[in-house]
């Protein structure tokens, strides 16, 4: 992986951001490689990393191969040294993470959203999780660089705002980072839950070092995060890769958003347990149909997806189907800005995300334009149902420690010099 630095005057943070970030992609490197990696020069490196090893950040880890004379020192993240705070709200549930430097969850918890969704009834759950999760990690909660918030969207980004989400459909405009930072004492940072989860995949996950990907977010609806070159992606508003309001079906069902055949009212959880529903309702054959007759509310989404990963042909069909339209909104969005990865991943795939890889596998195989000059890789996340959560708490490091290149172009243009 190749990430370039300056020798700029006044672009110190960023270039020391820059060595950071080697250091955290890597498992140990040597002052001689980051200075190869970056462009930077040896002198600004051994600079850049004493300042990092008297902060504790950086540690030195033993030695390394080298091609003759002294063997070059290793150095690794001090994984305890910052420590964040993550918390995923979901309309259909809350969850909370302490993670070090590293992304690795110390603590979590969960508990259902309050009924109703009231904004102050949120702010006060997510306070409580907060009060919860903090001593089960063993923090002090002064230890914590902040607490990183994955909701809903869209998303007023410069005021931490919560504009109308459509799942939400009694908010108007709501000032969630301001209510949270008054509840909970600490320094929040607020982002949609599909940008969030690329966030976390790009700590700690499976998009490590990758300078393209995209990420699709499954959870209540259907999300998504794009990293371009190293950088997050986020638009003119900032509420950039909305994946699942992609018409992928002209004359499909109207989507909250207004468009016909989105994504997400195709394959969403409520969509695709309404859609076997219909099917058991019509005499279809499955594992499912006793249930269903029953007591219909049986057939949930989680019932869904453990009878398709049973082999339950009706539930198999319904997942396989959502599937293919998956895939086609993947190729769109790899034709569009030509990524290198793709990553599925949130707690709605959870017993069925090798079928949406494979689906998605073929596609990108057989269907984008550039198949023939490279191949687009398609992972599920490790980060699983953790994805949105991690991510959170990601946003905070990634804002403290990533470079920035929007820091970057606002400093003034100047000679050369070293960092």
């Amino acid at each position: 992986m190749r990430r370039t630095g300056t020798n700029l005057p006044k672009v110190g943070q960023y270039n020391r951001a820059v060595v950071l970030d080697q250091i955290q992609h890597a498992d140990g490197i040597s002052r001689v490689e980051i200075a190869e990696l970056t462009g930077l020069t040896p002198q600004a490196v051994s600079g850049i990393v004493r300042r990092l090893i008297d902060e504790g950040i950086v540690r030195e880890d033993g030695s390394g191969l080298s091609n003759g004379g002294k063997p070059r020192t290793r150095l690794r993240i001090n994984a305890g040294a910052g420590l964040a705070v993550g918390v995923h709200f979901d309309p259909a549930g809350l969850s909370c993470v302490v993670v070090d430097l590293l992304g690795r969850p110390l603590a979590t918890a969960q508990r259902p959203t309050p009924a109703g969704a009231d904004p102050a009834r949120i702010t006060a759950a997510v306070a409580g999780l907060v009060d919860e999760v903090l001593p089960a990690a063993g923090v002090r909660r002064g230890q914590v660089l902040g607490l990183g918030v994955a909701a809903p969207g869209p998303i007023d980004q410069p005021l931490g705002d919560l504009v109308a989400p459509p799942q939400l459909t009694s908010w108007g405009r709501v000032p969630l980072k301001e209510m949270l930072a008054g509840a909970t004492g600490l320094p929040v940072t607020i982002d949609n839950d599909g940008t969030a989860a690329a966030i976390g995949e790009r700590w700690a996950g499976v998009g490590r070092g990758v300078a393209n990907f995209a990420y699709f977010f499954f959870g209540s609806g259907i999300g998504g995060g794009l990293i371009l070159g190293h950088q997050v992606h986020r638009g003119g508003s900032m509420n950039a890769a909305e994946f699942g309001h992609t018409s992928v079906r002209p004359d499909g069902p109207l989507c909250y958003c207004g468009n016909p055949g989105c994504l997400e009212s195709l394959i969403s959880p409520a969509a695709l347990t309404a859609d076997v529903r219909r099917r058991l309702f019509a005499g279809a054959d499955s594992r499912l149909a006793a249930s269903f007759r029953d007591d219909p509310a049986t057939v949930d989404y989680d019932a869904l997806r453990l009878a398709a990963a049973a082999g339950d042909p009706l539930a198999a069909e319904v997942v396989d189907t959502a599937a293919g339209w998956l895939a086609t909104a993947v190729v769109n969005v790899a034709n569009i800005v030509d990524v290198d990865l793709v990553v599925l991943g949130g707690h709605g795939i959870r017993h069925i995300g090798e079928r949406f890889r494979s689906a998605v596998g073929r596609a990108l195989a057989t269907r984008t334009l550039a198949r023939r000059i490279h191949t687009v890789r398609v992972e599920l996340s490790p980060l699983g149902a953790d994805a949105a959560v991690v991510g959170a708490a990601a946003l905070v490091l990634y804002a403290a420690y990533s470079p920035q290149v929007s820091e970057l172009l606002s400093l003034p243009r100047r000679a050369a010099t070293s960092g």
